[in-house]
């Protein structure tokens, strides 16, 4: 099936060796993938290379490359077209036809639209705006806007059930302090006639960083891959998923519940940061990536179904602390590539993108636990070797530098910004953990952690190797990490009038510097790199100084303070602001309070 694939190589290494002669470094990056109801043809988005790439997998040719204005962030495939959605600021959706490859329509969708889904009728199309917390629905005829739902934190992929009556959302990170009892990512259903929520399902405690979701054969339940951190332990090892567990969770469609979650990981080898995760059309097995471990898992669907209907609730809840649950009716499959991500069942197989390696693997999927698994890999662009930057990436997100694979540098700060949780890190102290930070600007903005323990995040790096992946690296490998970090470039803000500052946030720099917030957050990345007693710590913290941070990305770093325990900006300003520490806003009235906000949610 793949053997005749190899001249994708020669399409593809054209592309990458002219953008190289060009002077810039381009990997093709494959991200995300749809495969046609003909179970053959697959279109693969990649996110550095506005491109698609359409392969035929029955005959193992390329069809064509079809070209895009901007790189692709998700796209879906339904009577022809594909509806692809954009990585720009801006919002496009672009209407293809996929016939010759012709843009038919443009849609403006919001900030950085994702995961589009058509509605049954083929009138309206769904898109999530992952930082903007919406989700928006569009006329496709017209390409408008209609209306919009407003969702939890970071609606990072949804599915459509096949009534088309509800909308399945996945969100990233867990929403509210931090310092709480119970802190976990949620699944928001969507009444698509109502267009409201009907209910919320918050995963189990320590649940962060979902990544994507699918709906089984029957559309009876919904499966979602994440993070399950167990953040109350102290860092202390890694044996067991001490720190970090890696999970699948089931949700009950009919009944808007959490059904089961079960742990992808074995009893001494982790299987780091599930990202992809599909059902085959039998029903038969259930297919998740490991981005972390670069490999798949194939799991006997049914035996996995039957053996958590056999429990009573309270066994079946407990199943999230159960390493060895999937032991006999799932594999494991180590990939030739690096990064896998997003994955579709094509007939028997599972086409899976690689991300770092520039690569596609197909897995022969027809029977779990096959003696004789059949893998076929096809390198994109093979001829680019990663620069130091694309190194420190790969690093960054590769589970093998750490002790038995339980977690990569991307568990704790996905997207390299941060997880949402407390953790408590013993770099100052046992009993206070603190809030993670966004990893942006660190470089730049010493010193590192938020009390200031590390004088750089040079001096961070290699603490955290040595410290809580519990490993260490050769220093060109560090040096990696350090060149990755200072490449990171913020992303603009979805507060921003076409990427301006509206006359709300313009008022709202008026009143930053009237109320003295700027004496501390200023210069370039709104921080004077020094430390204060906020006097709100406590414990151990009482009287500790603490790091200025950066107000760069604000707007994505929520919840604030060392402890998490602000849940908002508005929480921050009023309710932990008694010392007018974060400036003079005790006098402000609602209005500048608003605009001042404003102003903060767009840096």
């Amino acid at each position: 099936m793949i053997r005749s694939l190899l001249s994708l190589l020669v399409n593809i290494f054209v592309f990458t060796h002219a953008a190289c002669s060009a002077g810039e470094m381009v990997y093709p990056s494959p991200t995300a993938l749809i495969v046609d109801r003909d179970g053959k043809t697959v279109y693969v988005a990649q996110d550095q290379t506005a491109q698609i790439v359409v392969l035929d997998t029955s005959s193992g040719q390329v069809v064509r490359m079809i070209p895009l204005p901007q790189p692709a962030s998700d796209l879906m495939l339904q009577n022809g077209l594909l509806f692809v959605t954009s990585l720009s600021a801006a919002g496009e959706v672009y209407v293809i036809e996929t016939a010759n490859g012709k843009v038919l329509q443009t849609m403006n969708a919001g900030h950085m639209p994702r995961s589009p889904l058509l509605s049954v009728d083929g009138k309206f199309l769904f898109v999530l705006n992952r930082f903007e917390n919406l989700i928006r629905i569009l006329d496709c005829l017209s390409g408008e806007i209609m209306c919009s739902v407003k969702v939890g934190r970071e609606p990072i992929d949804a599915v459509l059930t096949p009534d088309g009556s509800t909308l399945v959302v996945a969100q990233h990170l867990p929403s509210g302090p931090a310092n709480v009892r119970t802190i976990a990512a949620e699944i928001t259903f969507v009444d698509t006639m109502q267009r409201a929520v009907t209910a919320t399902v918050q995963l189990p405690n320590g649940s962060t960083s979902v990544r994507e979701i699918c709906l089984s054969h029957d559309g009876k339940y919904a499966f979602c891959t994440h993070i399950l951190a167990r953040y109350n332990n102290p860092t202390t090892q890694l044996i067991r998923g001490w720190m970090n567990t890696n999970a699948l969770s089931i949700i009950d469609v009919k009944n808007q519940c959490h059904f089961a979650t079960v742990l992808l990981d074995d009893i001494d080898l982790g299987a780091a940061n599930p990202w992809g995760v599909a059902c085959s059309r039998d029903g038969k097995v259930l297919a998740v990536t490991h981005s972390g471990t670069h490999e798949v898992s194939l799991i006997n669907l049914p035996v996995l179904m039957n053996k958590l209907h056999q429990l009573d609730h309270k066994a079946r809840m407990d199943v999230s602390n159960d390493l060895s649950f999937l032991t006999e009716f799932r594999e494991r499959i180590a990939l030739p590539g690096n990064g896998p991500r997003s994955m579709v069942f094509a007939g028997e197989d599972v086409v899976v993108t690689e991300y770092f390696s520039n690569s596609i693997s197909v897995v022969n999927a027809q029977n779990v636990e096959s003696p004789n698994r059949s893998i076929q890999t096809i390198t994109l662009g093979s001829s680019l070797q990663p620069d130091p930057v694309r190194l420190g990436e790969i690093y960054f997100h590769d589970a093998r530098l750490c002790f038995q694979k339980w977690q990569s540098c991307s568990s704790c700060h996905p997207d390299v910004r941060a997880d949402a949780l407390n953790w408590d890190l013993l770099n100052d102290g046992f009993g206070n953990p603190k809030n993670t930070k966004s990893l942006l600007l660190s470089h730049e903005t010493p010193p590192a952690m938020i009390t200031g323990v590390r004088a750089s995040a040079e001096v961070a790096v290699r603490a955290g190797v040595r410290h809580i992946q519990f490993a260490t690296r050769p220093e060109v490998d560090l040096e990696a990490i350090d060149e990755y970090l200072r490449s990171l470039k913020p992303i603009s803000s979805p507060y921003l009038v076409d990427g301006e500052l509206s006359p709300a946030a313009q008022r709202g720099r008026d009143i930053f510097h009237k109320a003295q917030c700027s004496k501390c957050h200023n210069g370039p990345y709104f921080t004077d790199l020094k430390q204060y007693d906020l006097g709100l710590g406590k414990g151990q913290d009482k009287a500790r100084p603490m790091d200025t941070p950066t107000l760069i990305e604000v707007w994505r770093t929520a919840p604030y303070l060392y402890d998490g325990r602000a849940p908002d900006l508005r929480s921050l300003l009023i309710e932990h602001n008694s010392q007018i520490w974060h400036g003079g806003t005790s006098t402000l009235s609602e209005s500048e309070l608003e605009d001042l906000i404003e102003y903060l949610l767009s840096l």
